[in-house]
């Protein structure tokens, strides 16, 4: 019986900037260690790919790629097209979809009632965030980079996470969705 395949969004934590991640090597890395339908999007720490491995295994495996080949050690988040298509369904601002005014942040635990609320009162007019089991969406329509809740998010929010906007995250859908095969 053939082992059933999955396929996984990868998110890297905090690459750009000094921290680089190249997307050919990194391709061919994962490809070489046994991983299928590699792909990559834009320089900043965005791959996908198809594995019979458990989520923890294929984290741990290319966890160790990218510390031996490229000296990265940060968080690497591996949510299933599943989950990555629940993400795209679960956007509570359907019409802000322009793609780098609307962010979804994923969380790795769940943030308190009270570090939200504290976030929220960052927002200014037209600003908005709202947490959807683990991610967080905001909508900065002025520019994530000069929003004082973007500022505060990292900080504010008390847990580990990596955000996306919403172009990528649909282009990493979509390339999920090819991965799968």
């Amino acid at each position: 019986m053939p082992k059933t395949r999955t396929a996984y969004i990868l998110l890297f934590r905090g690459v750009g900037g000094a921290t680089q991640l190249p997307t050919a090597s990194l391709r061919a890395a994962l490809t070489q260690a046994g991983f299928e339908n590699v792909a990559t999007y834009i320089n900043s720490g965005n791959a996908v790919l198809r594995s019979h491995l458990p989520r923890e295994k294929v984290i741990a495996s290319v966890a160790k790629i990218c510390e031996d080949k490229f000296g990265f050690t940060k968080a690497i988040y591996a949510p299933t097209l599943g989950e990555w298509d629940v993400l795209v369904q679960n956007n509570p601002f359907p019409n802000f979809e322009a793609g780098k005014y609307l962010h979804a942040v994923v969380l790795a635990s769940d943030p308190t009632k009270e570090a939200i609320e504290g976030l929220r009162s960052f927002a200014v007019e037209g600003e908005k965030i709202e947490v959807v089991g683990r991610v967080a969406y905001l909508y900065t329509p002025h520019g994530l980079g000069t929003s004082k809740l973007g500022e505060k998010f990292d900080k504010g929010i008390g847990v580990p996470n990596t955000a996306r906007n919403w172009n990528t995250v649909l282009k990493l859908l979509e390339l999920a969705k090819k991965a799968a095969g």
